[in-house]
């Protein structure tokens, strides 16, 4: 099964915000965020120019995982209101221009969740193949594995924490005579669950999906992942062909498999092992820690020394390889990944948004990150563990817990930031030069320019090995609008001679900060400079 690679026409223009719900605004003083608190926020989301959410499990669960740990997939958590509640988030959201995706975790459910309660059952019943089991109890395999906890005599698989026992979508390759076939009944059956459950919600009128760990459901698979591409494919063209307008991004990271598997976006994710990152992560994160260090040596930090090379190197072959099969998308932050703040100050953050709000495909903004809201160091909340840090309340303004709630502080699901200088929507709408301000102009010029959207092309333009500049060209497909970014993080000034010929002279920059001097073939860029410029037209 192949597919056609086409993506709903919204995507196109979309700026996404992503909303952590317990963390965003809470509108009934429990202390956690909830549906209600995120309707009452969605003209403040549309003056950012975003037009589009996602939103982090907000379904029954245990939260052992922030929810990520589902007990039942169409059901809103107790703690975030009703049903009715979120589909009227819907109705709101589409009336405003905001189409809304929810996350689907289809790796693995709850050790609750009453597929797996069933699951568990000595007698067999229609749910004992739902989930991974071994032959007894004492039968481990190479994968983590739970035995000892059911009175079924077997070992289940794990997807990740202990409490989120593996769905069955099969093995690719088998050497056990418990593991299915992607092809078996048991698989296909779950393959079917997963499919009504999307039913389920584009129904009542979400947009799409992002997808948890969407590379992690056929077990054994090749690295090219090709059992897994085909069960995507599989669900993917039938959720499509009765809402073709839904829209998929995938926690993948490899977006050739991804988008070939279906999926019309994937994100460029934070990586890091052993000290070393990925091109993502070199960009903004390249540090072992999420808290200001000398050792950071990432490409936006002033005094650094990178070089844009290396991220280009490891970014450049992806996106050549996967931009006519749909998005390569980047993210300012999310629920996994450190926040830019208190690690990059403010000019370094402008221009490291800057960037992914110009790059191609469709950006991702995470809730605070547009008003530099900062990475603390908490104790582990829900599994958050180190991710904790990123995953705090919402700084609205400068009343009681900064906005995010009107309950006791002892109440919150996480404290806010106790800082007399924490930023807030409040005091950063009442700066022009304020972080806010810039996101806002950004988002708008892409808005207004079809060349900086989804679908524009991108060229390189300039990035000296033994510079910190880096200019890019993003283009329409007939080239008759073009406009060149271009920035340098460093704290000296730089003159870059660019790699084509280029009316530099004939344009004014819509957009720019620090000292920027364009000529005929060159440009001059000061200390952590950034500039948008329309070029004109290809003429044919």
């Amino acid at each position: 099964m192949t597919t056609e690679h086409t993506h709903p026409d919204w995507l196109a223009k979309a700026v996404f915000y992503e909303i952590y719900p317990q963390s965003f605004y809470d509108s009934n003083a429990d202390g956690i965020g909830d549906i209600p608190g995120i309707t009452a926020k969605l003209n403040y989301i549309k003056s950012l120019g975003c037009n589009a959410l996602w939103i982090n499990p907000c379904f029954e669960s245990p939260f052992k995982d922030a929810g990520y740990d589902v007990s039942n997939y169409c059901q809103v958590a107790e703690r975030y209101g009703s049903n009715a509640d979120l589909v009227n988030l819907f109705t709101q959201a589409h009336a405003k221009g905001i189409h809304v995706l929810l996350d689907l975790v289809p790796g693995h459910t709850s050790e609750e969740h009453p597929w797996f309660q069933t699951s568990q059952r000595a007698q067999p019943n229609e749910f004992s193949d739902r989930y991974i089991w071994t032959n007894g109890a004492f039968d481990g395999y190479s994968m983590p594995f739970i035995g000892g906890e059911s009175e079924r005599d077997a070992a289940y698989i794990l997807n990740f924490f202990k409490c989120q026992p593996a769905l069955n979508y099969g093995f690719a390759q088998r050497d056990r005579n418990w593991q299915n076939s992607p092809d078996s009944p048991a698989a296909r059956s779950t393959r079917q669950a997963m499919v009504d459950v999307m039913r389920f919600w584009l129904a009542q009128g979400c947009d799409g999906f992002r997808v948890d760990m969407a590379n992690s459901l056929v077990k054994n698979d090749g690295e090219d992942k090709p059992e897994t591409i085909k069960i995507w494919q599989e669900m993917l063209a039938a959720v499509k062909a009765e809402y073709p307008d839904s829209a998929f991004v995938s926690e993948w990271g490899v977006p050739v498999q991804a988008l070939q598997a279906g999926f019309d976006m994937d994100f460029y994710l934070d990586w890091r092992w052993d000290g070393k990152g990925n091109g993502y992560n070199l960009l903004a994160r390249n540090s072992d820690s999420p808290l200001p260090g000398s050792q950071d040596l990432s490409y936006f930090k002033a005094e650094s020394g990178s070089s844009a090379r290396d991220f280009l190197d490891d970014y450049l072959p992806q996106y050549e390889h996967s931009k006519d099969l749909g998005y390569f998308s980047f993210i300012s932050c999310n629920h996994d990944t450190p926040r830019l703040a208190p690690r990059l100050d403010e000019r370094e953050r402008k221009l490291a948004l800057a960037m992914f709000l110009t790059m191609p495909g469709v950006p991702f903004l995470y809730y605070g990150d547009e008003i530099g809201m900062r990475y603390r160091q908490l104790p582990s909340k829900e599994g958050g563990y180190h991710r904790t840090g990123s995953r705090t309340p919402m700084q609205w303004d400068s009343s009681a817990n900064l906005g995010f709630s009107n309950a006791s502080s002892d109440q919150l699901y996480l404290p806010v930031d106790p800082d007399a200088s924490a930023p807030t929507v409040a005091s950063e709408s009442q700066r022009t030069d304020s972080l806010l301000a810039w996101i806002r102009q950004i988002i708008a010029l892409r808005a207004q320019h079809p060349a900086l959207q989804a679908d524009g092309g991108f060229s390189l333009v300039a990035a000296p090995s033994k510079g910190r500049s880096l200019a890019y060209l993003r283009h329409t497909a007939d080239q008759s609008e073009r406009v060149l970014i271009a920035m340098n993080p460093s704290q000296s000034s730089e003159r870059l001679l660019l790699s084509q010929a280029l009316p530099l002279s004939q344009s004014e920059p819509v957009l720019s900060i620090g000292s920027v001097d364009v000529r005929k073939e060159s440009l001059t860029l000061g200390p952590q400079s950034f500039l948008m410029l329309p070029l004109a037209g290809v003429q044919e």
